[in-house]
């Protein structure tokens, strides 16, 4: 039977996501990817500065910094640029509106991220809901695993895009269905399509049966990485084949999943 540390690197994955709410993301240093990239989910759940720099020293630390929350705003308050650690690289994203306030909601994307890019040139850009804005900023492009990551990389290969794309998928490395849904059937409810194929209010957990079962099993392949260590491998194999350079995979099960 593999380890886990063995299973994630034959699944073949770059980097390990980690969201600071759910673990100790100084456990990445057991994780066996050069990579690590932390999710904002919120100011006060922002890794100490001592973490990041103790992960900096040993890996490639990639912190997700809003452009339009106060402390990461580059035409206002930029407080925070100053407490990152000299080897604390940056994923610019517009902010998820759970993690901002109203004010923070309706400032512009565009302008900050253009100025969030110029002061930080080897940050990633984070695609989700500002896909446009974010290839005209240009730099490594961080997109959502979906059901046209194939085709949508394949069109900008084709139309003459040679930057970096970077796949961010929530894996779970079983094919046990329960383990599956109990993962990410929550996660991928929430994409349009499947909100709209499930049944009203029918669970999106191991309890979903019938229709919803299906929809929600169908959509885990869509938008997650899921299966045996080999099915995975084959899946991040095929991503690379169409045109994507980096995969970064989010523990659904927890981040003990690739460190025991």
């Amino acid at each position: 039977m593999l380890t886990a540390e063995r299973a994630v690197s034959n699944a073949g994955l770059d980097a390990v996501a980690l969201k600071p709410a759910e673990c100790d993301v100084h456990r990445a240093l057991d994780v066996p990817l050069d990579i690590v990239a932390i999710d904002y989910e919120g100011r006060e759940e922002m890794p100490d500065s001592d973490v990041l720099d103790a992960l900096a020293a040993e890996k490639e630390v990639r912190l997700t910094t809003p452009v339009r929350a106060d402390g990461f705003d580059p035409l206002g308050d930029d407080s925070l640029y100053d407490w990152l650690p000299a080897g604390v690289r940056q994923v610019l994203v517009a902010g998820h509106p759970a993690y901002l306030t109203d004010d923070e909601t309706r400032r512009a994307v565009a302008p900050r991220l253009r100025a969030a890019r110029e002061r930080a040139p080897d940050s990633w850009v984070g695609t989700e809901g500002i896909e446009r804005i974010a290839l005209a900023a240009g730099g490594t492009q961080y997109e959502l695993l979906s059901r046209t990551t194939r085709r949508d990389v394949r069109a900008l290969r084709a139309a003459g895009f040679d930057g970096e794309l970077a796949l961010y998928a929530p894996t779970v490395l079983t094919d046990d269905e329960d383990e599956i849904l109990d993962a990410v059937g929550a996660y991928v409810s929430r994409r349009r399509p499947v909100s709209r194929a499930l049944p009203d209010d029918s669970p999106t957990d191991s309890s979903a049966e019938g229709r919803a079962r299906d929809v929600l099993l169908k959509a885990a392949r869509d938008y997650a990485l899921i299966g045996s260590v080999a099915d995975v491998r084959n899946r991040v194999d095929d991503l690379r084949e169409v045109g994507v350079n980096l995969v970064a995979g989010y523990p659904a099960r927890g981040v003990a999943e690739f460190t025991e």
